[in-house]
């Protein structure tokens, strides 16, 4: 029962934060335009990002859809370490390791998570 609770929590706080990040990269938000001019991100990948984000956070608490899942693991995955990586190049302290939190709630998300929610490769 703990790893079920482990696993939701984790779960439920990136589904959470990464669908107010999408909603704030996608409409524009003052904040978001600046935090990408600044670490030189391109304005078209702040949108890009923002779908993705949102596509993930449904797709990570939607039952069954265990393939997609682990997509979702792994786009969330590189856009937070490329954020680690941004963030850190433009010398914005300890800003740079805010994604790392997000990283390790995936991480923990993604090693509690219940069988049904695995992707299961069919061997030959």
């Amino acid at each position: 029962m703990g790893r079920k609770i482990i696993y939701w929590v984790t779960t439920g706080l990136v589904a959470a934060l990464s669908v107010f990040a999408g909603f704030s990269y996608i409409s524009g938000n003052a904040q978001a335009v600046q935090g990408f001019a600044h670490v030189e991100y391109p304005q078209q990948l702040r949108v890009i990002l923002g779908i993705a984000k949102l596509l993930g956070a449904i797709v990570l608490v939607a039952p069954g859809l265990p393939k997609p899942k682990e997509w979702a693991y792994a786009g969330f995955t590189f856009a937070w370490i490329c954020a680690i990586v941004a963030h850190y190049l433009a010398k914005d302290g300890a800003e740079a390791f805010a994604p790392l939190v997000l990283l390790i709630f995936l991480f923990v998300s993604y090693a509690t998570r219940p069988p049904s929610r695995q992707w299961q490769a069919i061997t030959r």
